[in-house]
């Protein structure tokens, strides 16, 4: 490759400048390389980053490793050379319910950091970023969309169901099983039996929960590629996906594909549209908006309200449908939802993906309705429901907005005295210890990005209220999150948080709350007057952190209507 060639990559470049004022042989970075393996052929071929969130710490992450490798080897063959790095994780599944978890939104963005970090430090000329636990996803793809370099995003994998007394597990059975043991429900015997056998191998969490939302979000946008998105950890497509992916990289850098060219405008409307028809988590809410935010792309909480008005729900999948991610990729996966809806005229055809097909030539193959020997994917005549789940609710105790799953809720309208509690253990122990009666509506505050801080996810007391019976009772907000695992009549993403003097710091107990669903509707039977005069009376509160990566984050993190994002400006 000549040095006209050569001004396509990042790094050949700095190259070149020591070959100018140095000489080939005396050139640092050269030097450097060598001693990992680069010989006189290989300074002329792109250099590739392999963002690998291999861990142990979860069984998301525990077989990147073996895609990491297979990664290395495709980009090698393709004719560049890969340089691996790794990045943190942190698995939601294990850190639910305690202090650990308020680190969670925080790894998003660590992610987000240290691949930037290590890709612009290092001058690569692309990036694959490998991931598998929920903030993984959105992390890489912050970095991606802020870096603008050739990249594709390869996932992890969904993990296998686990199987028990005929019924499939995910890991939302054992959450709902301590709140069917708590309320007499099932003895010691059964809750161990269900602990045991609901994850039985390497893998994402199985329903349509965050990590499968986001993975089914990024094959929408086309950053990844199609059918990865549903792909087993454990099963050998996956790997050889893998290697797919980085001959797919490989050959975007060359022709210079850039992210922004795919994370456009169209992009982050398909994204949507698909959340809504696979039903997807409340958290690619939160998500989207921070990726869309990196891209520099107008989006706003009002376009995911336009487009669940739309988009029927098509897919019957867990946590409140009967199927898992393998069900759906084995009826046809991502592709297939995504034909039915641009042949419907709900998809940007046109739209640009990391292949350099659009989403109309990658989709051309694929039949206009689904299999009829299959009932994880619904016929278009005949959808789970006619419009989206997530509802984007406003009122009084949400000026700014806040985030709902509202299909299959048997009680859209519900108006409850509230049960205040000032964080997640007090709520859940009150669940646990049954103090909280049918026709509550329990309020978990001074959880939000800065107030917890980290917006934890509330699945322990979600999961808790289905073990008990009172899914369709008791009503939940809070300024936190929820894992994709929950539903019921929960509204999270309450917006301004309590900790910078949102309505919801405002509720006191015994006070009336309505959450009407069909009016898309959060609010506070409270006058004007006592809210002022309660407002005058509020004191922020003492930050629970002031030193370390929680008192930062604090500082710097948005408003969940805007994404969580630390880096506003």
């Amino acid at each position: 490759m000549n040095l006209l060639l050569q001004k396509k990559y990042r790094m050949a470049d700095n190259f070149r400048s020591h070959i100018v004022t140095q000489g080939v042989q005396r050139s640092p970075n050269r030097a450097m390389l060598r001693a990992v393996g680069f010989g006189d052929l290989d300074f002329t071929k792109p250099i590739v980053g392999i963002a690998n969130g291999y861990s142990t710490i979860t069984p998301c992450n525990v077989g990147l490793n073996q895609l990491a490798g297979r990664a290395e080897v495709g980009i090698r063959n393709a004719g560049a050379m890969p340089q691996m790095f790794g990045t943190i994780t942190i698995s939601d599944g294990i850190s639910m319910g305690t202090e650990g978890m308020k680190y969670s939104l925080v790894s998003r963005e660590v992610i987000a950091d240290s691949i930037e970090t290590v890709c612009n430090g290092q001058s690569m000329d692309g990036v694959l970023a490998i991931g598998g636990c929920d903030k993984n996803m959105p992390g890489a793809m912050i970095a991606i969309a802020r870096m603008n370099i050739p990249a594709i995003f390869v996932y992890g994998g969904t993990i296998k169901p686990g199987h028990h007394d005929g019924r499939d597990l995910t890991i939302v059975s054992t959450f709902e099983a301590v709140g069917e043991y708590s309320a007499g429900k099932i003895d010691e015997a059964e809750l161990l039996e269900v602990e045991r056998k609901t994850c039985p191998g390497a893998g994402a969490c199985g329903g349509m929960y965050t990590a499968n939302t986001m993975s089914s979000a990024f094959e929408a946008m086309g950053m990844s590629l199609p059918y990865s998105s549903t792909m087993a950890a454990e099963d050998a497509e996956k790997a050889e996906s893998a290697q797919e992916s980085a001959f797919v990289l490989v050959k975007a850098i060359s022709r210079q594909l850039l992210p922004r060219q795919i994370l456009t405008r169209k992009a982050f409307e398909n994204a949507i549209s698909v959340v809504m028809a696979v039903g997807g988590s409340t958290n690619a809410v939160l998500h989207l908006l921070a990726i869309a935010h990196a891209a520099e792309v107008e989006l706003s909480l009002d376009d995911f309200e336009l487009l669940r008005a739309r988009v029927p729900v098509l897919c019957d999948l867990k946590p409140s449908g009967r199927y898992v991610a393998t069900d759906l990729h084995r009826a046809g996966g991502i592709p297939q939802v995504m034909k039915m809806l641009l042949v419907h005229n709900l998809l940007h055809g046109d739209a640009l993906t990391i292949t350099g097909q659009t989403i109309a030539e990658q989709l051309a193959d694929v039949p206009n309705e689904p299999s009829t020997d299959q009932d994880v994917i619904r016929p278009w005549n005949n959808p789970l429901y006619p419009q989206g789940h997530l509802a984007i609710l406003r009122g009084n105790l949400a000026t700014e907005g806040a985030v709902a799953k509202i299909t299959g809720v048997k009680t859209p309208k519900m108006t409850g005295s509230a049960r205040v509690f000032e964080s997640e253990e007090s709520c859940l122990a009150a669940i646990l210890s049954g103090q909280i009666q049918a026709g509550d509506i329990i309020v978990i505050r001074y959880e939000g990005p800065k107030g917890g801080p980290g917006m934890r996810e509330m699945l322990a007391p979600t999961s808790a209220i289905i073990g008990a019976g009172l899914g369709d009772s008791v009503g939940l907000i809070t300024d936190g999150r929820f894992s994709g695992g929950t539903y019921g009549m929960v509204v999270g993403h309450v917006a301004p948080e309590a900790a910078v003097g949102g309505t919801i710091a405002l509720v006191q107990s015994g006070d009336l709350i309505t959450i009407d669903a069909d009016a898309r509707l959060l609010h506070l039977d409270v006058s004007a007057t006592e809210l002022a005069r309660r407002r005058a009376a509020w004191q922020p509160p003492t930050p629970r952190y002031t030193k370390g990566v929680l008192a930062k984050y604090a500082k710097l993190v948005s408003s969940s209507c805007l994404g969580a994002v630390t880096d506003l400006g």
